[in-house]
């Protein structure tokens, strides 16, 4: 290698909540050569970091700004209630946003769900974080609605959490710059898909060996000695008849 080659390598950004392991070791099975880098960035800073090149390639929760980005939704969330454990809620195995609306639910900055209507009372002042409101949640100042990863990102033994009905859901998506739809975008593309290593979009690997020639070629003449090693029975001499006396 040349002083002025460059080794490949591929950064993937993911936001908090989302496990990229699975896809990690696959890539690292398909394209051991290729070093991966996670980045960890905010839900509202993956885009920027896309397009300024900080990665090639993340995943996001949508909606985000599409200028400039492709995006490929990979699955939607259910939406979940963060409660005390001993809260009434607790109680119940779902609720609807109804069901808050006496409570104090906050709505951090980096909030990722879009309410039409947020449901329940305002807290005084909206929490910086997620981290910073399961804080006050842990508090028994109020509750806290998010998708269910984020739940068990910042699971606690003194919380739980409820499903909610009729809320919105967080979608993740895996997220990338239009104009640099690289070869390894397209092999992470694929793994992400659950396509095969020999898939026409994939990398494709080198065809098995086909069978020689010549050895089907020694292979005729020992099946051909086989039939001529078999003896046919000959057929039985027959005897003169008899003259009658």
């Amino acid at each position: 290698m040349t002083g002025s080659e460059v080794t490949p390598s591929f950064r993937l950004a993911y936001v908090p909540g989302v496990t990229p392991t699975k896809w990690v070791r696959i890539w690292n099975e398909r394209l051991p050569d290729v070093p991966l880098t996670l980045v960890q960035v905010s839900p509202a800073e993956a885009p920027d970091v896309l397009r300024a090149g900080g990665a090639d390639a993340g995943f996001v929760r949508l909606p985000i700004d599409r200028t400039d980005l492709s995006a490929i939704p990979l699955y939607t969330e259910t939406t979940v209630v963060v409660i005390p454990k001993d809260h009434v809620v607790a109680a119940v195995e779902e609720v609807s946003p109804e069901d808050l609306a006496d409570e104090v639910v906050f709505h951090p900055l980096d909030e990722t769900l879009e309410w039409e209507r947020r449901p329940g009372q305002p807290a005084a002042e909206r929490p910086a974080t997620t981290a910073d409101a399961i804080e006050l949640v842990a508090a028994g100042v109020g509750v806290l609605l998010v998708p269910q990863s984020l739940a068990r990102l910042h699971h606690r033994k003194d919380l739980t959490y409820r499903p909610v009905t009729d809320a919105p859901e967080s979608r993740v998506a895996l997220s990338w710059p239009e104009d640099a739809t690289t070869d390894l975008v397209e092999d992470f593309i694929g793994i992400v898909r659950g396509r095969t290593v020999n898939s026409s979009r994939g990398r494709t690997q080198p065809p098995a060996a086909k069978e020689k020639p010549q050895a089907k070629a020694k292979a005729k003449p020992a099946a051909q000695a086989k039939k001529k090693s078999v003896a046919r029975p000959k057929a039985a001499k027959r005897g003169k008849p008899r003259r009658r006396s």
